[in-house]
């Protein structure tokens, strides 16, 4: 994976982050979800470099080889305010003051907070196979609580850790030929490690509390993503069905929204890769 990408530790206050990096041109910024690492998008940063591009794809903080502080009871430390400060730490110790940014799932919420909180470093943005948080828990229907119960088991104190870390093979079942074996190993590594599941489970109990009210006080106060927006979303997932078409959404957030749907099922990097890497290229490079 990653031929010819270079790989860092960079510490950015209370965080380390692993992060890999590679290729010449205007920087990109690719933010994985759960419970994926960096590695998920190596069949689309190779493309993105033969475009070129420079790509960046960090591990989120506590995800994969990064690792945050002990989680609080607020959730502070894992909130997409303080990963989206990670991750411009991380651009500019790389020396990008401004780039394109990409976020998947869980990704997506930081791109979001990033996009609001530093728009100057944000030339464009894109958001794959994601709404804001706040609007998923605004539409809370039976459907969404039967097919998205984790949301909320994963907000439970201290059970969710017992029952994954029981099991974490069974708990996270990946498919090494659709990820690719290297994805596959690197994952299913991170995916063993109890601290790694702890800060991810900070990730979703930050996502009910400390990240909903971000989003609400920013909607409230009329903070909008200023750059234009693509948005991307998987036809063999759920998204569309739940909420109807996502670019409708995303318009209540973002000045210069655009979108379409990609033929996959939710982790569209390793599942449509072609796909993925031609939408972002052809957006960021318009």
């Amino acid at each position: 994976m990653f031929e010819d990408f270079e790989t860092d530790l960079i510490h950015v206050g209370e965080a380390s982050v692993f992060v890999r990096y590679g290729g010449e041109g205007p920087p990109v910024l690719l933010l994985h979800g759960h419970p994926r690492t960096s590695a998920t998008w190596h069949r689309v940063a190779s493309r993105l470099v033969e475009r070129g591009f420079t790509v960046v794809c960090p591990d989120l903080r506590g995800y994969g080889r990064s690792r945050g502080p002990a989680p609080t009871a607020d959730h502070a430390g894992y909130s997409k305010r303080a990963v989206a400060n990670d991750a411009v730490a991380v651009m500019s110790s790389l020396g990008h003051g401004r780039f394109a940014l990409a976020g998947h799932d869980r990704g997506g919420a930081v791109a979001l907070r990033l996009a609001l909180d530093h728009h100057d470093a944000v030339s464009q943005v894109a958001f794959m196979d994601c709404l804001p948080i706040s609007e998923h828990l605004s539409r809370i229907t039976e459907r969404f609580a039967t097919q998205w119960w984790h949301w909320f088991f994963f907000a439970q104190p201290d059970t969710p850790e017992r029952v994954i870390n029981a099991d974490p093979d069974s708990w996270y079942r990946g498919d090494p030929r659709s990820m690719g074996q290297a994805n596959h190993d690197e994952w299913r590594e991170a995916t063993r490690n109890p601290a790694v599941v702890r800060a991810m489970l900070e990730d979703y109990r930050a996502g009910l509390t400390i990240d909903r009210r971000h989003e609400e006080a920013d909607r409230a106060a009329g903070v909008r993503v200023r750059c234009p927006t693509l948005v991307l979303w998987s036809l063999r997932d759920d998204l569309e069905d739940l909420y109807g078409d996502p670019v409708r959404i995303w318009e209540h957030w973002a000045d210069d929204v655009r979108g379409h749907g990609i033929d996959s099922g939710h982790h569209m990097a390793e599942e449509a890769p072609a796909e993925v890497a031609a939408s972002l290229g052809a957006f960021f490079g318009g």
